[in-house]
């Protein structure tokens, strides 16, 4: 008689212990026996599924086979059919309580896995009161008591959830998850893995390719394979789009040339398709695995999950800064706020900035991996995650949680059909799980004379804080797309070499709602003589001619342009509202108006480039009786008088 049942409880991951338990094997029929050795050896290669057909017709013969049924249990909780294991461990432990106590361990753990936390609790702290139990299960099983303690109470007070299939222009019957979308709401990038000749089935694992589907009357159009060289015979998933749906970073695993298992991978989306990917390289991958990319919406920070060396345990979140050089600075680990000695992955930076939800089995949960979110402070530290409730997380695994700019829809893939496979439902979240929210404008930049599609530059400036929020280009077509989150006052410059700049300003400082998104089309004009640019960023105090520490920005940028056109001379021009007499309004637009030269001449910029003048209210492009109106009419000019 072959003894494998010692060798199986040593060896298996999930369900079984290193305890010691009595040997010997619970049945006296010769032909269950046979049957039960047969299915350890197809057990001990894996083939679990012949195993199992083995073990059911040992038991159908003596339905008091022990060893058997933990088997049985084993199976199942490898194959996460974690009902069926809670029967078989059952069985088992009914048919001898003593043969083997970590049996109550494995039970337990099941019991979890299903929701039945009441009935884990009680074979967890059974097992427990045995004696000379492993120091690893002991571990785990304390840890899973407080995970079952914190899902009971969280069943009690379940948070709002009404989960909505997204439809069946991006749903299928293949598994579909990992969603992206962008922050306009009109591109939704996400995984399909699809099976094949080529990738049959019956082997286990399909092809992953990335599919794009795109917003149309309010519906989605029908989700189209991103292509080659996007897509390979490799697979690829675990995709970050990018704010404005221009680039993204994604996960790969085993490709030539990578630094390890998996890394994370970058392509671009011009003339429409996506550049090859390359790999972004140290010090973001290392020999360790790296994954589950999320970039910000400004597209400074990366945030991914790590089992690198100098983390807390497990897969731990990591993020690292892009510097003005174009190069990602070494990762930093989130800390142990937010890390565990268990795993953490699957992270989403909302496009406000400071949102930050993730994956986690190590913070006390409903079971396997929960979705949390935590908020960067001032400082860069992490508030205290807190867990997004029941039954937005489930005894089973939760990941790949994204949610819209508004803050108000999430994204997530679930099987909730076992006639399908995985799809993408969305659904509202509670207001006490939201993120800030964030409005966003979105620009095409053309030729004010031709109507020529530019490419430009653009920069962010947070005028709240005074700093540069984002430098970047738009599209080969004049495209971009920035967040604005609210709470902050912004200002956005668009430059070209030949052209005056274009300048705006976005006041949301103490609103907290969201604004509506802007479009807008900009029009840049050439450097040549007449041309006007207005100083939509250069503000001054009250009644005074002082300028405002949140114009200096602008007024840098503004002696940039003259430093790279050396050959214009320009006029700054004043204007106000009719507030005030008009010899009022006409002193103090001439003064707001000398101010800005000074300040230019104090930046290197010649005195004999540079003229003034008032104009107080007699050129208004605003009405007089409106705040809206005059705030319009109170604003700063340039104009291009000579180029020598």
């Amino acid at each position: 008689m072959k003894y494998y049942f010692l060798l199986v409880l040593i060896l298996a991951s999930c369900s079984v212990s290193h305890d010691s338990f009595s040997q010997g094997l619970h049945s006296s029929s010769n032909r269950a026996v046979k049957l039960y050795n047969e299915g350890m050896s197809f057990y001990d290669y894996s083939r679990f599924e012949k195993a199992e057909a083995l073990f059911r017709e040992a038991v159908s013969i003596d339905g008091r086979f022990f060893e058997a049924h933990m088997m049985l249990g084993d199976i199942y909780t490898r194959m996460k059919n974690h009902p069926e294991a809670v029967k078989s461990f059952s069985i088992a432990l009914n048919i001898d309580s003593s043969a083997y106590r970590p049996a109550f361990f494995s039970l337990a753990n099941a019991e979890m896995m299903t929701g039945d936390y009441e009935s884990a609790l009680k074979h967890y702290r059974a097992y427990l009161r045995t004696e000379k139990i492993s120091a690893r299960n002991k571990l785990l099983a304390e840890k899973n008591i407080v995970k079952c303690e914190f899902a009971r109470e969280a069943v009690k007070k379940p948070v709002q959830f009404n989960p909505v299939n997204i439809g069946p222009a991006i749903n299928t019957s293949d598994d579909e998850y990992w969603p992206s979308i962008t922050a306009d709401g009109q591109t939704f990038m996400f995984t399909r893995q699809i099976y094949s000749d080529y990738f049959p089935a019956a082997m286990g694992s399909g092809q992953e390719d990335f599919y794009v589907s795109f917003m149309g009357d309010s519906a989605w159009f029908d989700a189209i394979n991103a292509g080659e060289p996007l897509n390979t015979r490799s697979n690829e998933g675990a995709q970050t789009l990018s704010s404005s749906g221009n680039f993204m970073y994604f996960t790969a695993c085993e490709r030539p040339g990578g630094l390890g298992s998996c890394d994370i991978y970058f392509s671009a989306f011009s003339n429409g398709r996506w550049s090859l990917p390359y790999n972004i390289g140290s010090p973001v991958n290392s020999s360790a695995w790296e994954s589950t990319p999320s970039i910000s919406a400004d597209g400074s920070m990366l945030f991914f999950s790590s089992s690198r060396q100098g983390g807390n345990g497990g897969k731990d979140l990591w993020y690292s800064i892009l510097n003005r050089k174009g190069n990602w600075s070494p990762p930093k680990n989130l800390g142990p706020s937010i890390n565990t000695a268990d795993d953490e992955m699957s992270p989403f930076i909302h496009f406000d900035g400071r949102t930050l939800y993730f994956a986690s089995d190590g913070l006390p949960g409903m079971g396997g991996l929960d979705i949390f979110m935590t908020r960067m402070n001032d400082d860069s530290t992490w508030t205290e995650p807190k867990n997004l409730g029941y039954p937005v997380n489930s005894a089973g695994d939760e990941t790949g949680l994204v949610i819209d700019s508004e803050g108000l829809k999430a994204y997530f893939s679930s099987k909730r059909d076992n006639r399908n496979g995985k799809d993408i439902f969305w659904f509202l979240l509670e207001e006490s799980i939201r993120p800030d929210p964030v409005a966003y404008l979105k620009g095409k930049v053309s030729d004010n004379e031709t109507g020529m599609l530019l490419k430009a530059d653009y920069e962010l400036i947070n005028l709240s804080t005074n700093k540069i929020q984002m430098k970047s280009t738009t599209d080969e077509s004049g495209n971009f797309l920035v967040c604005l989150p609210s709470g902050y006052n912004y200002g956005i410059n668009v430059t070209r070499p030949g052209y005056l700049f274009y300048s705006d300003n976005f006041m949301f400082e103490g609103i907290h709602s969201v604004m509506e998104p802007m479009v807008k089309r900009i029009n840049l004009n050439r450097v040549k003589v007449g041309e006007k640019m207005l100083l939509s960023n250069v503000f001054y105090e009250v009644d005074s001619w002082e300028l405002k520490p949140e114009s200096m920005q602008e007024l840098n940028n503004l002696a940039d342009l003259l430093r790279i056109n050396k050959e214009i001379t320009i006029e700054i021009g004043g204007y106000t509202d009719s507030t005030g007499t008009d010899n009022y309004n006409l002193v103090l637009s001439e003064k707001r108006a000398l101010s800005v030269v000074e300040y230019l001449i104090s930046k290197g910029i010649a005195a004999g480039r540079l003229q003034h003048k008032g104009y107080g209210n007699t050129s208004p492009v605003g009405d007089n009786v409106t705040t809206e109106g005059r705030r319009l009419n109170r604003r700063t000019e340039v104009m291009v008088v000579d180029l020598n």
